[in-house]
């Protein structure tokens, strides 16, 4: 029986406002953190996190100087470690629902925030999170666990997801 819900999509697909509209739906006291395209004159130059509690980091940038990068963007460790990570654990410990958007090539980059990925998996709290369509080994195991129900979005099914993510999220949280 499953007791966490990834996401997932190609780019663009509506994942996160989708983890948004969820959560306007559904009373619950929920922490973790979701991403954010950083835009410059209409051109996306970076990824914020923002967590549920308000803060905010930087997740990539063009101007993020630094050795793990993905296309063009550098990825901030620091920022992903100490602010997504410690949203997610900080949700683990007091809040209902633990929300994780994302999980992609970015954040494979700490293997602290994998741990804290895992360690919000084998909680009792039920997770609702973002993961990439694309293959990779750590990915791959997430998505094969049997507590995990991984649900594909589309254009043509996003907005009926509303309601049956929320319906599946109240019995997981016993209301």
């Amino acid at each position: 029986m499953y007791r966490n819900i990834l996401l997932t999509g190609v780019p663009g697909v509506g994942k996160t406002t989708l983890i948004r509209r969820i959560l306007d739906k559904i009373e619950v006291n929920a922490g973790g953190f979701y991403t954010e395209e950083i835009r410059d004159k209409g051109k996306r130059v970076g990824f914020s996190i923002n967590t549920l509690d308000g803060r905010t980091g930087m997740l990539a940038h063009v101007k993020h100087k630094g050795p793990h990068r993905v296309g063009r963007y550098g990825v901030n460790i620091k920022d992903l470690e100490e602010v997504a990570s410690e949203s997610v654990r900080s949700a683990i410990e007091k809040d209902e629902l633990v929300v994780i958007d994302e999980l992609g090539r970015m954040e494979l980059y700490s293997p602290l925030f994998q741990r804290v990925v895992k360690e919000a998996l084998d909680s009792k709290k039920p997770v609702l999170g973002t993961v990439q369509i694309r293959r990779n080994s750590f990915l791959d195991s997430i998505r094969a666990r049997d507590d995990v129900k991984v649900v594909e979005v589309t254009s043509a099914n996003r907005d009926a997801l509303v309601e049956s993510v929320a319906r599946d999220l109240a019995r997981l949280l016993g209301g």
